[in-house]
């Protein structure tokens, strides 16, 4: 199962109470203070893991608390920090604080990580206190409390390449043509209910990663057929690729609903470079010429059959070439 939202509570742990005690040796009477200082109480850190792909693991655990520390002893000891809790999420998570609405970090590198709760300090134990004129004092501190947050943890998926379309045109065969991904895939709308990562070959030492965004529908930035669910994986993708399905008979109004849609959800999504593939080639009449769809100025144009395999050869350079253009536009 793919969850990409869920929303937790974390605590950071209690930091411990200081000692009061006073040294107590053979042939000392009067022995000064000793009481150690509490030990800091463990923080809640999120990190960053490649080898996750949900946030399924949150579904039945959404309470985070981390050890508090030890208590002060007497002859100085002090107490020992609490432990800390390491929570693992995926690559593209970003962390929301839900009282403030304040991103609170974004995570895609893998091994990154953040506290996102501090343990409290632990308290002051009597020996902190003695002064020239206060030499045996009965005061200590108790620890502080750990921070309290309300998280909201959205993953925004991290590819190369988006892959969107009307429903039904073929972009989890798609998908499963280009890579070892398998996806759902039968001859009705909305079979992919979810995104599908594949990873695909461009080349002998060259590889992308192509995301299979569910079926887009008029209104999708509006939330309409759980649309902005959908689009938010689109935001971090470098490549769009259009895939239309040759058979429709408006074209170009289908293309123009996928562009509006991603231009509502996001203004400068239809200023990266792109692909506008016609699928279903195998479907048209042999020697009749295929439709020109008027396109953005960085879109290129390529005819496809995903069911055999036609054009998609080509495709794969097409792919290669505008993953270029992004990084030299990324650059410059």
């Amino acid at each position: 199962m793919f969850i990409d939202h869920v929303e937790i509570t974390v605590w950071g742990g209690r930091g411990g109470n200081g000692c009061i005690s006073f040294r107590h040796e053979k042939y000392v009477p009067k022995g000064g203070p000793d009481g150690g200082d509490g030990g800091n109480g463990g923080d809640v850190v999120l990190v960053a893991d490649e080898n996750i792909n949900t946030l399924l693991g949150f579904r039945h655990r959404k309470q985070f608390r981390a050890e508090r520390g030890a208590h002060g002893q007497g002859a100085n000891k002090h107490g020992k920090r609490g432990q800390d809790v390491r929570i693992l999420v995926p690559l593209g998570t970003v962390v929301k604080d839900i009282a403030s609405d304040r991103v609170v970090t974004d995570l895609v590198a893998h091994g990154q990580q953040v506290v996102v709760a501090r343990g409290g300090e632990g308290g002051r134990g009597n020996a902190r206190f003695a002064t020239a004129t206060h030499q045996a004092p009965r005061k200590a501190e108790k620890g502080g409390e750990g921070q309290e947050l309300r998280l909201s943890l959205e993953l925004k998926i991290l590819a190369d390449v988006g892959l969107v379309g009307l429903p039904n045109s073929g972009k989890s065969t798609l998908l499963a043509c280009l890579s070892s991904a398998k996806p759902k895939i039968a001859d009705y709308p909305f079979t992919t209910l979810q995104p599908e990562l594949g990873v695909v070959r461009l080349g002998e030492f060259r590889q992308c990663v192509l995301a299979d965004i569910p079926g887009l529908i008029l209104g999708a930035h509006q939330g309409k057929g759980l649309g902005i669910q959908f689009l938010q994986h689109i935001e971090r993708t470098r490549v769009l690729l259009f895939l239309l399905d040759i058979t429709r008979a408006e074209l170009q109004r289908d293309y123009e609903i996928l562009c509006d849609e991603l231009a509502r959800f996001k203004a400068d999504l239809l200023e990266r470079p792109s692909l506008v593939v016609l699928n279903k080639v195998d479907l048209w009449p042999a020697g009749r010429r295929y439709p020109r769809i008027q396109a953005r100025a960085n879109a290129l144009h390529h005819a496809i059959s995903a069911v055999n395999g036609a054009g998609t050869k080509e495709l794969r350079h097409l792919i290669a070439h505008q993953l270029d253009v992004a990084k030299t536009e990324k650059k410059s």
